[in-house]
């Protein structure tokens, strides 16, 4: 850990009778759940489901419509809880700067000092294997590189929770394990693990417990074994097979 590493408390991280509306649309109803202290948790459901939505509420980039979204240290969206946590999209959020510069600015935003940010993103950089990469324009390094760069930043940050919203979509096989590994890894250093996915197979790889989403609603949230072997309701057990569902 670095000088940037923070006293643990963060977590759990508490869901209260989350609602949320967008242009008079019900888009998540009433989801009450808690996010431990460690583990790495997958949110399964199909497109439409409330997945990414449900993780942008617990990221604080959106406000529930009703209900609570409660971290153990406070506030949703307040500095000290935004600084311990990061999370990764689908299509990485990258500025019009060199694959090093981002991460310096990550680390600026979040107060590290001047004299220390080169090392640190280089450092975050060579772990993800990126350094050959350091001064190219972040924008266009491929998709895949883009992903592992938007892995290094977190890195960088050492954050308490990590979100990962469907982060190895549309990447070729040597990504998708690329992103895995990092995962794991993630969660050597001590960090949570919340993550978003599709692929069946990945979840089975990944998963701790599993959040399963239908139509907004919190349908099933248990152990991954669990759910892969005897989920408790119809509409999982269907997903699971591969049948459509609505």
């Amino acid at each position: 850990m670095n000088d940037m590493t923070m006293a643990r408390g963060l977590l759990p991280l508490q869901l209260e009778n989350v609602t949320f509306r967008h242009r008079n649309q019900l888009l998540l109803r009433d989801i009450t759940l808690q996010f431990g202290v460690s583990g790495r948790t997958v949110i399964m459901g199909p497109n439409g489901a409330g997945k990414s939505l449900l993780m942008r509420l617990c990221h604080g980039l959106l406000r529930p419509t009703s209900g609570h979204v409660r971290w153990a240290r406070g506030d949703a969206l307040s500095n000290d809880v935004r600084r311990r946590q990061a999370m990764v999209f689908q299509r990485p959020v990258l500025l019009r700067r060199s694959a090093l510069a981002n991460i310096r600015h990550a680390l600026a935003l979040h107060g590290v000092p001047r004299s220390q940010r080169t090392g640190m993103a280089m450092d975050a950089l060579e772990r993800f294997g990126l350094v050959a990469l350091a001064s190219r324009p972040a924008r266009v390094l491929s998709g895949g590189e883009q992903q592992r760069l938007a892995l290094a930043r977190a890195w960088a940050l050492r954050p308490e929770i990590l979100f990962l919203d469907e982060p190895t979509s549309a990447l070729d096989p040597a990504a998708v394990k690329a992103v895995e590994d990092a995962v794991t890894a993630f969660q050597g250093l001590g960090i949570r693990i919340v993550m978003s996915t599709h692929d069946m197979g990945q979840a089975r790889r990944i998963a701790d417990d599993v959040v399963f989403l239908l139509g907004g609603r919190l349908r099933e949230h248990t152990s991954a074994t669990a759910f892969f072997e005897s989920p408790r309701t119809a509409e999982a057990a269907a997903f699971i097979r591969g049948a459509l569902i609505w």
